[in-house]
């Protein structure tokens, strides 16, 4: 087994749309799992049409990348679940699979016959994982949800990222929140299928959108309770209570980030890397209370100091600095960080037509073995090909196509 396919074995069946659940399905395909990806037999995956309407740049029209971030390595078949030959088809699959993975919501799950009892009944010791917007109970467990509705908005990050004296709220990024979930239901699959191999057992897994951005901002949800609802306390930069955790403007119009928790140990040092060597024997700043008592003062003449130089000049003068500070970085700078292209956490890889591209892969690596995923597959591509491993006859294939029920 080689050292990056921790999951070699593993089969997924996934029927699931957009990126939320899917980027689940591309994390378990590079760590080894053979994953085949169910789409609706006319159009395929819904995400596929946002390059039609204008949503996603293709760049050029060779790259649809948001169906290759979260479908990268998988195999596609084309089922049209509203057929009874089509739900014999996922049935018939389930059989030979490790994991059914879902984003359909109750509903819809009932109405194709995938759920968890259908699914158990073909296979009964079978993962069955489901990612949703809000969970499985409560009465919203049949609402939709997308993570600009469930996690960014009804989850409170938008709240909390906003500054009290913005004009608007923060705009969310896409699919942020979905990537972020699509490795938790991952880390949940794993565990799960550790579970059936030591019990032979099992589980129903579930992830919903609004639970993990309740988990994203824990300190501020266990804070809200505390005290009367008070919440975390909120300094603007020039009076931030430590001054080394903040962000410093440059000459150049951009922004070192300092992050030195413990003021204490890192002043002294700070401030000589800085070129304020003066400061540290300054009788205003001599004591930690001191330091807290002047911290406007202090926190102004760093940012005098920082808006001397450029961000280059920042990146040489601070390298020396023990404690922890970076460049806030552009995503095509975080390309050629030096600590990402090192540890391969942006693979260069191309699509199944060849057209190559960048894309980052999951941040979980075994062995210190980086991965180079493979493109996203065409709608469809491998209908026969993953029928035919399940043990179907071409002759039923055949029939399968020409009723309608697949690809």
């Amino acid at each position: 087994m080689s050292v990056d396919n921790v999951l070699s074995g593993v089969r997924v069946l996934e029927v699931a749309a957009w990126t939320f659940v899917p980027s689940a399905g591309a994390v378990l395909a590079e760590w080894g799992a053979e994953v085949i990806k169910v789409e609706p037999r006319a159009g395929g995956d819904p995400q596929r049409g946002l390059v039609t309407m204008g949503i996603v740049d293709e760049g050029g029209g060779a790259v649809n990348y948001m169906i290759e971030i979260p479908n990268r390595g998988k195999k596609s078949i084309g089922v049209d679940l509203s057929t009874p030959g089509g739900r014999d088809v996922v049935r018939e699959l389930a059989k030979t699979c490790d994991v059914f993975l879902t984003s359909y919501l109750p509903d819809r799950r009932k109405k194709f016959g995938i759920d968890v009892d259908d699914i158990r009944e073909a296979n009964p010791s079978i993962v069955y994982v489901r990612g949703s917007g809000h969970g499985p109970k409560g009465p919203d467990a049949n609402k939709p949800g997308y993570d600009g509705v469930s996690y960014w908005a009804r989850g409170g990050i938008a709240t909390v990222l906003t500054t009290e004296d913005a004009e608007e709220l923060v705009r969310s990024r896409p699919a942020f929140g979905d990537l972020l979930g699509g490795m938790t239901i991952a880390g949940g699959i794993a565990a799960a299928l550790y579970k059936k191999a030591t019990t032979g057992q099992g589980s129903v897994v579930d992830v919903s959108l609004l639970g993990l951005a309740a988990w994203n901002l824990s300190p501020d949800v266990a804070v809200s309770q505390i005290h009367g609802g008070s919440a975390i306390p909120k300094f603007g930069h020039a009076d931030a209570p430590n001054p080394l955790v903040g962000t410093y403007r440059t000459k150049d119009g951009r922004y070192v980030q300092l992050m030195m928790l413990q003021l204490d140990k890192f002043y002294a040092e700070a401030m000589r890397v800085i070129g304020l060597p003066e400061l540290v024997d300054d009788p205003r700043f001599a004591d930690p209370a001191s330091r807290y008592e002047n911290r406007v003062s202090l926190i102004a003449l760093l940012d005098e100091a920082f808006a001397e130089r450029t961000v280059a000049e920042w990146r040489e003068i601070l390298a020396p600095l023990s404690g922890a500070w970076g460049i806030v970085q552009t995503p095509a700078e975080v390309c050629e960080d030096p600590a990402v292209t090192a540890n391969g956490y942006v693979a260069v890889t191309e699509t199944v037509n060849g057209v190559p591209f960048s894309i980052p892969t999951n941040p979980v690596q075994f062995d210190e073995h980086s991965v180079v995923p493979a493109g996203a597959p065409e709608h469809g591509q491998h209908t026969e090909e993953v029928l035919m491993d399940a043990g179907l006859d071409w002759e039923t294939i055949e029939k399968l196509k020409e009723s309608g029920a697949i690809l």
